[in-house]
This record gives C-alpha cells, sequence and structure tokens, in this order.
C-alpha cells in the first residue's frame, strides 16, 4: 500500500472537489437512513390502528423527498470525486509522458514500446480507479455504515450486536481473498505489457510478415499471448468471484440471526414491528457498503500493483541531465567540437564502441566519417547530442565540456538526421517545422528546395497539407529520407548531423541536396556519415573508422595518396560504378 501514498500531491491538488464530494456523501447518507424510519412509522402507525390516509400520504411524501435528495447529492458527489479522478488522471498521464520524455536513449532501447503504452493505458486507468470509484464508495460505505449503525442502536443495542457479530469473520475473509488479487493482478498487467508490445512491433512490420507470409506465425503468436493473457484474468476473477459469496452469506447469516433473535422480541413486544422493518432495512443498507468494499479491496489491491509498476519508472533517473556542473549563462553555442581521448561502450560489460578518439571540428567546416558498418559512426555523432555521455576522455564544444553545457542550449543548436527517418502522422508542413522554431511556410518551403523534396511535394494533391501516414508510411524511402533532411534544415542549426541520411536517394539527388546544404552550411558544422565515397568526397576534412578507432584521417586528395583502406574503398566504389554503367 505504500505505492499509493505517492498519490498524495495529487489529492491535495484537487482538495478541495474532494473534500465537496466528502461532505456531499455525508449528506447523501444522512437522508438515505431517514428513510427506514419513515417506512418503521408507517408500519407501527397501521398496526396500531392509528393510520390516516393523511398520514400515510405524509409518510409516503417524506420518502419520495429523502430518496430524491439522497439521489441528487449522491450525483453531486459523482461530479465532484470522479471528475477529480479524471483530472489526476490527466496530471500523472502527463507528468508519465514528461518523465519518460527526459529518460536516456539506453531507456527506450531496452523498454519494449508496447510495455511503455501498458504502463500509460491499463495501470493509468487503474490507479485512476482507486482515486475516483475506489475513494467515493469508501467514502459512502463508512458513511451509510456509521449512521445506519447508530440508528440500529438506538433501537435495539443488543439485537445489533448480535446482527453484526458475523461481519469481522466476513472482512476477514475479504482481507484474505484481497490479498492474493495483488500479484495474480500484477502478472496479468506484465503479460499485457508483452501482449501489447508484440501487437505493436506486429502492426509496425506489417509490411514485413506479409512479404515474408508469416501472417499465420504471427496470428498464432498472437493466439498464445492472447490465451495466455486470457488464462491469467480467469485466474484473477476466480479469486476475486470469491469476494461476492463470501460478502453475501455472512450477510445472510446476519438476517438469521435477525429473523431468530428479534421476531420472538417482536413477539414480547420487546421491539415494535416497525422497529423490527427498520433494523431490517438497515441492515439491507450496510450490504451494499459491504459488497461496495470487495469491489474497493479489488481496486485497491490493483491500483497498488498498478502503482508500484509506475513508481519503477518514476524513480529511474535520467543518465543525461543537468547537474550542478552544468553552466546556465551558456545559452548559445557556435560549433567548434573537440574529441579528447574519447572511449565509449553501451554497458560495462561490453567492447568500446569508441576507443581513443582524438579529433577536432572547426566551427564551419565539414567533416565526413566512413567505415564499414559496425565501426562507431553513428556511436560518435551520438555523443555530439549527449545521447548518451563518453566512458573516458571528454567532447569540447567552443571550449566547453558537453556535461557543462545545459542540454535545451547544446541540443537545440542541433539539426539531427538519425539513420531512421522517423516522420510522424500528420501533415508534410508540420513534419518538415517540428524543429520547435516556428518556422514560417516560407522557411519551410525554402527547407524543402534544400533536401531537394520541394517539387515531390507539389505533386501531392494537398501539397504541404498532405497527411503521413504513421512513421511516414505513405512516402518513399527517399522521400522519408528528404523529409527528414528538410525538417533539420528548417532548425536553422548552428550543427548538422546527416547520419547516412541520403542511402536511399540516387546519386544525381545526392548531388543536388548536397551543393544546396553547401551554400547554407558555410558558417555552420556539419558531420555527414555515408558509405559513399562520392558523399563525403567535398568535405574538409575525412575521418576513417574502424573498430570504433580513427584509422585514417585527411582530405579526400590526402587519404587516396596514402593508398590505405579509404583508396580501396573508392577504388572498388569506382569499379562498381563502371559495371553498372557498362
Amino acid at each position: 500500500m505504500k505505492s499509493l501514498l505517492k498519490l498524495l500531491p495529487y489529492f491535495v491538488r484537487h482538495k478541495k472537489k474532494f473534500y465537496l464530494g466528502l461532505l456531499l456523501v455525508a449528506v447523501s447518507s444522512v437522508f438515505q437512513v431517514l428513510m427506514p424510519v419513515f417506512v418503521g412509522n408507517a408500519i407501527d402507525q397501521l398496526r396500531n390502528g392509528k393510520a390516516t390516509a393523511g398520514s400515510l400520504a405524509m409518510g409516503g411524501l417524506w420518502i419520495v423527498v429523502t430518496t430524491l435528495f439522497s439521489g441528487f447529492c449522491f450525483f453531486l458527489v459523482r461530479q465532484n470525486i470522479i471528475v477529480a479522478s479524471r483530472l489526476i488522471e490527466f496530471d500523472l498521464r502527463n507528468d508519465f509522458l514528461a518523465h519518460i520524455s527526459r529518460l536516456s536513449a539506453r531507456f527506450f532501447q531496452n523498454t519494449p514500446q508496447g510495455e511503455v503504452m501498458a504502463y500509460a493505458t491499463n495501470d493509468i486507468n487503474a490507479v485512476r480507479n482507486f482515486v475516483g470509484p475506489a475513494v467515493m464508495y469508501s467514502a459512502d460505505t463508512i458513511a451509510t455504515m456509521t449512521m445506519a449503525l447508530a440508528f440500529m442502536l438506538g433501537i435495539s443495542p443488543i439485537l445489533t450486536l448480535l446482527c453484526l457479530a458475523p461481519l469481522p469473520l466476513m472482512s476477514f475473509g475479504v482481507y484474505l481473498v484481497g490479498k492474493r488479487v495483488h500479484p495474480l493482478f500484477d502478472k496479468v498487467q506484465e503479460h499485457f505489457s508483452d501482449l501489447t508490445a508484440r501487437t505493436t512491433e506486429s502492426i509496425s512490420g506489417m509490411r514485413v510478415v506479409k512479404a515474408y507470409v508469416r501472417e499465420e506465425y504471427e496470428k498464432n503468436v498472437f493466439d498464445k499471448l492472447s490465451r495466455g493473457y486470457f488464462d491469467k484474468n480467469m485466474h484473477l476473477i476466480k479469486v476475486q468471484g470469491l469476494m461476492m459469496p463470501i460478502i453475501v452469506a455472512f450477510m445472510g447469516f446476519s438476517a438469521v440471526i435477525l429473523v431468530l433473535v428479534g421476531g420472538p422480541m417482536v413477539m414480547r413486544k420487546e421491539l415494535s414491528l416497525g422497529q423490527f422493518t427498520e433494523i431490517m432495512m438497515y441492515l439491507g443498507m450496510m450490504a451494499w457498503p459491504f459488497i461496495a468494499l470487495g469491489f474497493v479491496t479489488n481496486m485497491i489491491q490493483r491500483a497498488d500493483a498498478s502503482m508500484a509498476r509506475l513508481q519503477k519508472i518514476f524513480n529511474m533517473e535520467p543518465e543525461i541531465k543537468n547537474t550542478e556542473t552544468t553552466d546556465k549563462n551558456i545559452l548559445k553555442v557556435a560549433g567548434t567540437i573537440e574529441f579528447k581521448d574519447v572511449s565509449f561502450k553501451y554497458r560495462p560489460e561490453l567492447d568500446d564502441a569508441l576507443s581513443h578518439i582524438d579529433l577536432t571540428i572547426p566551427q564551419g567546416s565539414t567533416l565526413a566519417i566512413i567505415g564499414r558498418t559496425g565501426s562507431g559512426k553513428s556511436s560518435l555523432v551520438g555523443l555530439i547530442a549527449r545521447l548518451y555521455d563518453v566512458t573516458e576522455g571528454s567532447i569540447t564544444l567552443d571550449g566547453h565540456d558537453l556535461r557543462t553545457i545545459p542540454i535545451e542550449t547544446l541540443r537545440a543548436a542541433i539539426g539531427f538526421v538519425t539513420q531512421e527517418s522517423f516522420l510522424f502522422s500528420d501533415t508534410i508542413e508540420k513534419n518538415i517545422g517540428f524543429g520547435g522554431t516556428a518556422a514560417s511556410m516560407q522557411e519551410i518551403a525554402e527547407a524543402a528546395r534544400i533536401a531537394d523534396i520541394y517539387d515531390n511535394i507539389l505533386e501531392f494533391p494537398a501539397q504541404f497539407e498532405t497527411m503521413l501516414g504513421e512513421r511516414g508510411i505513405t512516402l518513399s524511402g527517399g522521400q522519408k529520407q528528404r523529409t527528414a533532411i528538410a525538417r533539420a534544415v528548417a532548425r536553422d542549426p548552428k550543427i548538422l548531423i546527416l547520419d547516412d541520411s541520403m542511402s536511399a536517394v540516387d546519386t544525381s539527388t545526392e548531388e543536388r541536396i548536397l551543393r544546396h546544404l553547401r551554400r547554407i552550411m558555410k558558417d555552420r558544422t556539419s558531420i555527414l556519415i555515408s558509405h559513399r565515397v562520392s558523399t563525403v568526397k567535398e568535405a574538409d576534412q575525412i575521418v576513417v573508422l574502424d573498430h570504433g578507432r580513427i584509422l585514417e584521417q585527411g582530405t579526400h586528395a590526402e587519404l587516396l595518396d596514402k593508398h590505405g583502406a579509404y583508396h580501396d574503398l573508392y577504388r572498388k566504389q569506382l569499379l562498381e560504378e563502371a559495371l553498372e554503367n557498362a
């Protein structure tokens, strides 16, 4: 239950609605427990022969008034407590998204997307059920039981205590069942995460599934996961299903005691028939609170399990963040980058992805990085944007260690086009303008021209207002890459990083893009990663990486004169082009 205490700040934030809701619960309960008094009085009047048409009508009117007013008050209870629970759900979901957006790239590499979705949907909804319905039903249970018990004790303390004698045993039975619910619900939520993760992957990779004719395989995998989710839910439901029989059975015992003990008391004139009826009605009223107790116990156990899962995420500290060493006076950067004996590994048990890198990239210059797959190219540029921090050595920007530059200042100065050209399910205009710099339509159009995607956009019926499918699936690979380049250019960055971002375009289109980029990046630092020599040969300096180390470094002409790895790669690509043109 400790995990639910973490919700206290959210309750405090909306305390006025909860206070008003709880007050209205009490008012509703007062009018609810008055109804048996009117019924009992009417029965006694009838038995004593004192009833008249007017007195019965007045009693009926009071019953209608109290019932309607109690119901109206409970409507207002829902308007306050349930609305407050929705506001807390809203706050919690926003806080969750804000927190995970601050977590480092490593979190998203190690956590399936479906699992994150399960946290944001099922777990937060389970918590909402606690802060809303569970709080409301708990308050109603306490208020109704307290007032009903007070009225019952006022009629006959002995009979009341005898009727309530089975209830402690019932509470203990409910507690034992509730204790089993927590771990079972935890397993259900974990399995739901696996199911969501697999479903998300299958839908995202549907083209691959179809291409390999693996629809039946995916169906069987989903069926197996879905069956497991079903089985775990059934196990949970069977345990939860014990609560209602326990509650009904013990309430039945109370009713039997009432008849066996209260009946003779009526016969001995120790209790009027009206009072007997009142106690019976109050006992019936107490049945619902105890039934609600079962619901509330389930909700609390589920919420506790879900909040514990959410708390694991909230307790995660971002690896990359501003610290006490951050110099908040650094508000802008120019673009001179220097690697000083930099080594980096993704996890302590793995080999170095980069090893003893010494490299200077002057402001306004273009650095090209080339090397075979897995040589460390993406790792190197990822360190510049502080997607990760160096393991050894340091990287400076304009003489400042990257770790002393505010993250928002550093990343605002970088236009980063990753290997995977991720686009959002939105218009082309909003995708290009996603950099957050409030680019005008004119600037967006100019960025599209530089990325050589402008003419393609004009061919679409809605042009820049064309809606893209999820991950930009409606565009070709080359169009996605060029749109991503336009997005980086529209940001007007001081540092432009293109991580193999023109692999899906032909060489003539690539040449046009590079020509445009050279024109706009004269005073800015550019870093190009490519497998093509044609992409990198005009760079101010070229670095050849191999196994995380700098193998060769120099201009295109200097590297050719060395007759090393770069020379071999250049000759091989010339030969390939000659064979293609033959």
